[in-house]
């Protein structure tokens, strides 16, 4: 038995050889298409742009009758944030991204390659560490669990360092009894890389976005398991990746950096390398025109559960992520209008490699014409789900005049150019609430000139009372103000009144808006004829004689 092989059996004198593992979870025979993963890490709730890489991950799995894995990497305790998990499932869950494989946080496993939450696979992880040591590609270090950082680094600068870009540890050429007497006296450990970089060594590999990277080769000795014995990302992804089957390692490019690290401790394990597809991460350009990356400090929209809270639709948010993922998203949704998201097939090679700028006007837009396609009754099912969760006023509001509500939202609807004023269900509240007598107030009459003067306004809505006919055809609706509006001084066409304003008040359109005003308390509203049918008379008498308080 050699030095190495010694060492390791002393550190880890009960792990399971790394070949039981290497056998226990078997390579995936009858997948042919891509094994990806979301691992996202509770540090912190889920950001657009984790949600932008798991969307990704998700569709090439999908789109190549492949494997969709979620994976939770906790091993960072210091940083983990209650219910961060708790987020990303019901976000996940209202997405309706469905991993194949994956653990719950009551230990449910749904896989065979589970456990899928990583300080559960502590054993495995030792293993593999050991396996490193007893082959002297890894050593334990003992440096007081780095409690005195900044120290350990002069040393290793005094002691180790040839140039600037190597960074090798005092521990790493400890023997056998050395490492025994540390151990012999209780002193915790780490175990670290034993690097093979000199910081002139440069090494390639290929991002499947970018193509052909060629950095420095890593020339650190970083930690693979801390003194608590919990690893960190840096080593347990690889394992877990490996066993798990993972073809492709889809990740922000922010990790482009440390895959140099990264390939040396899969080489150094016999791995061989993943494919790997750094995706560009999205960003905003400020009212300063510098462009920076999406943050949850200075974006709402950059927190995931804030489209929840304004109640877009899952398909409006999940539309324009493929408009930012791929260039060739908008034109094949012109060219294909009326069918699922899911029916749009990308692979690798479509994804951008240039970081996408978010722009809220253009979801905005998206969600318009997703929810302008919906018939009355999904609108009025999606707003009464956002409301019991967001708005209790309304959802009771909506829950006991559910008929009403759904004539409401058919207004300018199923018709050749339906009406785009909806693009969240938080909007619904201000733009519909002038429906119901509790929120009507004719204030809008602040911003607007009254016709001739009150006295012409008030007798021509007393008499258009004694016209109106909730089952007039929108024709015959029409005629009649004009008619009446010609009583008053308005002419009946706005041709007749552009070529000689002198002799008029106004035009038809003018009383048209003068009953608007008077019965929703504003100027500009859906099909008018729409809504005075909805209403009815009655309704319509009680709107007048508020409205004639207030003027």
């Amino acid at each position: 038995m050699n030095e190495y092989q010694k060492i390791a059996d002393l550190l880890y004198p009960n792990v399971k050889d790394y070949t039981f593992y290497l056998n226990k979870y078997k390579k995936r025979e009858n997948v042919k298409g891509e094994v990806t993963r979301y691992a996202p890490s509770p540090t912190g709730y889920m950001h657009i742009g984790n949600f932008f890489q798991m969307f990704i991950s998700y569709n090439l799995a999908k789109n190549t009758n492949g494997v969709f894995i979620r994976r939770l990497e906790d091993t960072d305790r210091k940083r983990e944030k209650e219910g961060a998990f708790e987020v990303i499932e019901m976000v996940m869950d209202k997405f309706g991204i469905y991993p194949d494989e994956y653990e719950t946080l009551n230990g449910e496993i749904k896989g065979y390659y589970g456990p899928y939450i990583q300080t559960e696979r502590l054993d495995i992880y030792h293993s593999f560490a050991k396996y490193l040591v007893s082959i002297g590609k890894a050593f334990p270090c003992f440096c007081k669990a780095f409690e005195n950082k900044e120290e350990i680094l002069k040393d290793r600068e005094t002691k180790f360092l040839d140039n600037d870009a190597t960074e090798y540890d005092a521990c790493r050429n400890l023997s056998f009894d050395e490492v025994k007497k540390h151990i012999d006296n209780g002193e915790k450990f780490a175990i670290r890389l034993k690097t093979s970089g000199d910081g002139i060594k440069r090494v390639t590999f290929t991002d499947l976005i970018k193509g052909e990277i060629t950095a420095n080769a890593n020339a650190k000795d970083v930690i693979l398991v801390k003194s608590d014995g919990i690893p960190p990302y840096t080593f347990c992804h690889i394992i877990d990746d490996k066993l798990m089957g993972v073809t492709t390692v889809v990740r922000g490019e922010e990790y482009i950096s440390s895959t140099p690290v990264h390939l040396e401790i899969i080489d150094a394990l016999g791995f061989d390398r993943f494919k790997y597809c750094h995706n560009p991460l999205i960003c905003k350009i400020p009212e300063n025109g510098n462009k920076r990356k999406i943050s949850k400090r200075y974006d709402p929209e950059a927190d995931m559960r804030y489209y929840f809270e304004n109640g877009y639709p899952i398909e409006s948010v999940l539309e324009y992520l493929l408009n930012l993922i791929s260039s060739s998203f908008e034109e094949w949704r012109r060219n294909n209008p009326e069918l699922s998201w899911k029916e749009f097939k990308f692979g690798i090679n479509d994804i951008t490699a240039v970081s996408p700028i978010f722009d809220l006007v253009k979801l905005n837009d998206i969600s318009k014409n997703i929810i302008s396609k919906m018939t009355a009754e999904e609108v009025f099912n999606n707003v009464l789900k956002w409301a019991k969760e967001y708005n209790n006023s309304w959802y009771e509001l909506l829950l006991n005049n559910k008929d009403y509500a759904i004539k409401m939202f058919n207004i300018d609807r199923n018709i050749e150019k339906p009406r785009k004023d909806i693009y969240k269900w938080s909007s619904i509240p201000e733009l519909y609430k002038y429906f119901y007598d509790e929120f009507y107030n004719p204030s809008s009459i602040e911003d607007y000139d009254l016709p001739n003067n009150y006295k012409c306004a008030k007798e021509l809505l007393n008499e258009y009372l004694t016209i109106f006919d909730e089952n007039d055809a929108k024709d015959t609706w029409f005629n009649k103000i004009k008619e009446l509006g010609a009583k008053y001084g308005f002419a009946k066409e706005v041709k007749e009144f552009k070529k000689n304003k002198e002799a008029y008040i106004g035009h038809c359109g003018d009383v048209c808006t003068l009953i608007r005003v008077a019965v929703t308390g504003r100027t500009q509203t859906p099909d008018l004829y729409e809504i005075l049918k909805l209403f009815g008379k009655e309704k319509i008498k009680n709107r007048f004689n508020k409205f004639y308080e207030f003027i």
